[in-house]
């Protein structure tokens, strides 16, 4: 198994990414969290600042879908040429559609569950 460091940008100056990314150089990629308000309480950028990132940056975006509807979003996210698109279990319509989708872009693809989700429920 391959370890990767990729720190989270959530803490970042959000006004100057490029200043911020250039700090984390020596990291194999970047931890993008996007949220949309309605699937988490959170709001925090989309996906035009993630097609932005793309082009401030040699480093691997791992972008972390928390957002309503990833089925038809996330494959968005792959065909702007990020690493790796990981989406949560509890807003999929269809997770295993969803992740062909994404790797059909290029990207690989993950899934997360929150807290309280038993991972019974994301075996098959």
């Amino acid at each position: 198994m391959t370890m990767r460091i990729q720190p989270s940008i959530l803490s970042a100056d959000f006004v100057n990414f490029e200043s911020e990314f250039k700090t984390i150089s020596a990291a194999d990629g970047i931890h993008v969290d996007v949220m949309d308000g309605h699937f988490v309480p959170n709001l925090t950028f989309g996906l035009g600042m993630v097609k932005r990132m793309q082009e401030i940056t040699s480093l691997p975006l791992d972008v972390h879908l928390m957002i309503e509807n990833p089925d038809a979003l996330a494959p968005l996210y792959a065909e702007a040429g990020v690493f790796s698109v990981t989406v949560h279990f509890e807003a999929l319509s269809n997770p295993v559609e969803t992740a062909k989708a994404i790797k059909a872009k290029g990207s690989r693809a993950g899934l997360s569950i929150k807290p309280n989700t038993p991972v019974s429920e994301i075996e098959d």
